[in-house]
């Protein structure tokens, strides 16, 4: 195929998305108008499988397929993350030294890590029930973990962070997810369907179906990640350095 062949397809192909584009947005519903089409059933279909929260309905019930593919997008980038940022064979690991904290940055730094810990916890047990959920939950968790190295040093941090476990955590978190929607598929339902599960009393933690499964499930993938990719960085910043070597040839 020339050069003249595929710029007519992607023109012709271009063309025919724009077209498509406009025709939906003409159709939109008006801005501040009592027509939400999309909101009305997502709130109906919630409210019909239990769950209390609309937006993790959405997310794990009735867009359960998309939010396996942004858990998957996250998965490879901290991959992607270790891969390009490992020790080479021109680094070398230098212990960090102790650090020197201001006391009242300590006391505040080491009160506040566990309530926001906690936090973090509560609000993907809650995901189904509440605004929040996994992704939120996940970020405030693994963010907490490193107030530590704000009011301690680093190597304080490194001793609650077996970052082994939390590259497994990751992993078996991700095939969880993949897991459930498996198993609807045995028991004769559609894939990540919430009808796997009773449906359960409204407004409880077991209420929901699936959801607060694949709730659970992104918030320890994106608590691993988060704390696996930090780590990463920090290690760059902290630990490991250039060989003298590498330094004098970049000099």
């Amino acid at each position: 195929m020339n050069r003249r062949t595929r710029l007519w397809l992607v023109a012709v192909g271009g063309a025919g998305l724009a077209a498509l584009l406009v025709a939906a947005c003409l159709d939109l519903p008006g801005f501040g108008g009592d027509r939400h089409p999309y909101g009305d059933r997502a709130v109906q279909a919630s409210l019909s499988r239990r769950t209390a929260n609309t937006v993790a309905s959405v997310n794990f019930d009735q867009r359960a397929f998309d939010t396996l593919g942004e858990m998957t997008i996250l998965f490879a980038a901290v991959l992607g993350c270790v891969v390009l940022l490992r020790q080479t064979h021109d680094e070398h690991r230098a212990r960090p030294e102790p650090a020197d904290v201001a006391p009242p940055v300590r006391r505040y730094a080491l009160t506040v890590l566990p309530v926001a810990l906690l936090t973090g916890l509560y609000v993907i047990a809650h995901g189904q029930l509440s605004p929040g959920g996994g992704f939120q939950g996940g970020i405030v968790a693994a963010t907490a973990l490193h107030l530590l190295y704000l009011g301690a040093d680093y190597r304080a941090l490194e001793r609650v962070r077996p970052l082994g476990l939390y590259e497994v955590g990751d992993a078996l978190a991700a095939s969880a997810y993949l897991v459930t929607g498996v198993a609807g598929l045995l028991a004769g339902t559609a894939f990540l369907a919430s009808t796997l599960l009773p449906h359960g009393t409204f407004n409880t933690l077991s209420s929901g179906g699936t959801v607060p499964l694949l709730n659970a499930a992104i918030g320890m993938e994106v608590a691993c990640a988060v704390v696996v990719l930090l780590a990463r960085f920090l290690d760059q910043a902290v630990e490991i350095t250039e060989t003298n070597a590498e330094r004098e040839s970049r000099s």
